[in-house]
């Protein structure tokens, strides 16, 4: 083997090394291995009872009350995610007595003092392999990084250590991160446990992969744009997850990819099995003012106001437009563009996902709220330019990278073995934007001139919109599918621009869990006329026998910096799709 591959062999091997031989557990046949934590034996009674409460709430109100101990929590959880470890591969530093010294010291605290350390105390959080931790290597999915131990915690860690958090684990990530898929050389491919053939998403697949098998209580990733997610590896995972606007929660300190990018921000959000927990740790985070430690946070204090939808009619009656694709409407009529001859979408979504979006349009029509169409505004315009900001360094960050181990760089994401058959050559934005070259700093300028204009466009026509809503109010959110399909098969995740378009507008999102496929339901649609030759690939992938119970997620899109209403709001949603299904099950 070359260096890098023994390097990354060795990393792989201290990795297997540092899991309890007791904690090892028998790897099954089985595609879907979700129940293998349940079923294995490993767990106890009071583990598994502990691991199952997805409400963030409940565990710490139990940690505050010294119901529940910090330490057997966290042993719970570190039990579950090496469980979840050994079945998809969605870890990467494994740091064991660590965090149960940490939660010792907690327990004491509170034995001794009677009050609890912060609103976190006693809580295991895991975090995606880009957050900082002090005396621990940061290697994010590339050869080269392997031995770089961080000399002190970002900004994230030391706030989750004030409010009494344990970090526990961190989880795999793609190399480069700008992936759709979680893989690298170092660590290995991530699999989604709902069906092992299928991807957990990217770039935050293995904070995806891990909680869906409740292996953590509460993760943190990233979110840059269609393929750094945490909203893909949500919606392929049955998670709920909050994209926030640029800079409202602290990024300072933690290593990505494409550094000294400002024009498209990257941000940090909570992924969990339950809403509490992703409101929990935004408000926890904001609330402990965060513009302290992070020059580049925003200075503004969590607001129970538009939690309570105060500037939304107080939530009584909201106006949801649907997107119910990038160009195709409910009336289910195909029509060209009145300035264009050509059809300007970009991917319809699968079948499942247009039935998640007939529920939820059905659920919240029940629930009082009004349902508009929305039509999609300069999307290609919108996704041309956000991508080529993207490539504007002409790839030389990513070579650079790769160049310090003489690891090669990934430019595809298929299996070596076993790959799905696919007939798309090359994703849609490659022949969008073209090969990527070096944007002098002028051509980077008008980008960014561009991209102003566009956000002015998009929010005066979503203004626009109070003309047909009739709360006096545009409209309060929009629904969409986060990607076009549920979860792919490896390397097939191509789809980017239903996420794409929040990061380039700055919209703060959310993404919930609707349903999952089913195949007596979701019936292959008739072919369409084709947007592009993606579209057109994507539709031939469906097949309801590959996808059947994975889960499929909608994303809920709000305003920029507008997280407390976009938390709220997905509440009502939720809330909503629950009534809904208790009513459909009674009748």
């Amino acid at each position: 083997m070359s260096d890098w591959q023994t390097r990354c062999a060795k990393r792989k091997q201290a990795q297997l090394e540092s899991i309890p031989k007791e904690w090892i557990v028998k790897d099954p046949p089985q595609m879907n291995v979700m129940n293998i934590p349940k079923d294995c034996g490993l767990l106890s009674d009071h583990e598994l009872e502990i691991t199952e409460t997805v409400d963030v709430e409940v565990i710490l109100q139990k940690l505050a009350a010294g119901e529940w101990s910090s330490v057997e929590v966290t042993t719970a959880y570190y039990k579950r995610a090496i469980i979840a470890q050994q079945l998809t591969n969605c870890l990467t530093e494994i740091f064991i007595d660590r965090a149960l010294n940490r939660a010792k010291e907690l327990d004491e605290i509170l034995k001794t003092t009677g009050k609890v350390t912060g609103p976190l105390h006693g809580l295991p959080i895991s975090l995606k392999d880009q957050f900082t931790m002090k005396g621990l290597e940061t290697i994010m999915g590339y050869a080269a990084w392997i031995g770089q131990y961080a000399d002190s915690d970002c900004v994230l860690v030391e706030i989750l250590y004030e409010c009494g958090a344990v970090p526990f684990v961190r989880t795999n990530v793609p190399q480069t991160l700008m992936w759709g898929e979680t893989h690298n050389n170092v660590f290995g491919r991530t699999v989604n446990p709902y069906n092992r053939y299928l991807t957990a998403g990217g770039s935050s697949g293995g904070e995806g992969a891990l909680l869906a098998m409740k292996g953590s209580p509460l993760g943190v990733g990233t979110d840059i744009g269609g393929y750094l997610s945490v909203r893909i590896p949500s919606a392929f995972c049955g998670l709920y997850t909050l994209r926030p606007s640029y800079e409202r929660l602290p990024y300072c300190g933690a290593v990505n990819a494409l550094e000294g990018q400002e024009s498209i921000s990257s941000v940090l959000g909570p992924m969990a099995n339950s809403m509490s927990g992703v409101k929990l740790f935004t408000k926890t985070i904001i609330d402990a003012k965060p513009w302290l430690k992070d020059p580049l946070a925003i200075r503004k204090e969590w607001s129970d106001k538009e939690y309570d939808l105060v500037y939304h009619g107080g939530g009584k009656r909201l106006c949801f437009g649907i997107m119910w694709d990038n160009g195709w409407f409910s009336t289910h009529v195909w029509r060209r563009r009145v300035h264009n001859t050509r059809l300007t979408g970009v991917v319809r979504p699968h079948p499942p996902l247009i039935r998640a979006m007939e529920i939820t349009k059905r659920a919240l029509e029940a629930a009082g709220h009004t349902v508009l169409d929305w039509e999609p505004h300069r999307h290609l315009e919108i996704y041309r330019n956000s991508e080529t900001i993207f490539v504007a360094d002409g790839g030389e960050d990513y070579q650079g990278m790769c160049e310090l181990s003489g690891e090669p760089l990934l430019t595809s994401m298929l299996p070596e073995e076993g790959a799905h058959e696919t007939t798309l050559e090359e994703p849609y934005v490659k022949r969008l934007v073209g090969k990527p070259y070096h944007r002098t700093a002028y051509e980077l300028w008008n980008l960014h001139k561009e991209k102003r204009t566009l956000r002015k466009s998009h929010l005066d026509y979503w203004e626009a919109t109070v003309s047909r809503t009739g709360t006096g109010r545009p409209i309060d959110a929009i629904i969409s599918p986060a990607v076009a399909y549920a979860a792919v098969p490896h390397g097939l995740n191509t789809d980017s621009f239903y996420t794409t378009l929040c990061n380039a507008m700055d919209y703060a999102t959310s993404v919930f869990p609707v349903t999952f496929v089913d195949g007596n339901l979701d019936h292959k649609h008739s072919p369409h006329e084709f947007y592009n030759h993606e579209d057109e690939a994507i539709y031939n992938l469906y097949d309801s026998g590959l996808f059947d119970g994975c889960p499929v997620g909608l994303q809920l899109i709000g305003r920029t910096q507008e997280e407390e209403a976009v938390i709220a709001m997905t509440e009502i949603v939720d809330r909503a799709l629950r009534e809904h299904e208790k009513g459909q099950e009674s009748s």
